[in-house]
């Protein structure tokens, strides 16, 4: 939950604000005040009142979060997964987007601890296993 006393205008305790936290939360954005919100903050509101803003993150910082999660949600770092659950997640980050973020690729391989050859090579077969079906 939010922690109102950092937040005072955040009406944490509003069932909409904690429906939409967990969304805000696994794409890495952050819950402001609304009269807190900046530029391309997108402020929510409940019945004509505004409960909160969400500040969106920057791609590069959505690549990380990704990683993380996805490190979180397999137990382990994604370095020591198998070769066929590696493949399964560049699936899920192509899915997400993560190879249209400038370096992506080479962050992903890093995470994955593999070349960028091999990335792209799991990329390639996804590719070439849709054109099959």
């Amino acid at each position: 939950m939010i922690d109102s006393a950092d937040h005072p205008s955040i009406a944490a305790d509003h069932p909409f604000v904690a429906a939409v936290k967990p969304l805000v939360d696994a794409m890495g954005g952050e819950m402001v005040a609304p009269d807190r919100a900046e530029g391309d903050d997108v402020v929510l509101s409940w019945e004509g009142r505004e409960l909160v803003a969400v500040r969106l993150p920057h791609l590069s910082d959505s690549l990380d979060h990704i990683l993380a999660e996805l490190q979180r949600r397999h137990g382990m770092p994604l370095a020591e997964l198998d070769r066929k659950t590696k493949q399964s997640v560049v699936r899920i980050l192509e899915q997400r987007g993560a190879f249209s973020v400038r370096h992506g690729v080479e962050t992903v391989a890093a995470a994955l601890g593999v070349s960028r050859f091999t990335v792209y090579n799991y990329l390639n077969r996804e590719s070439a296993a849709k054109a099959g079906e």
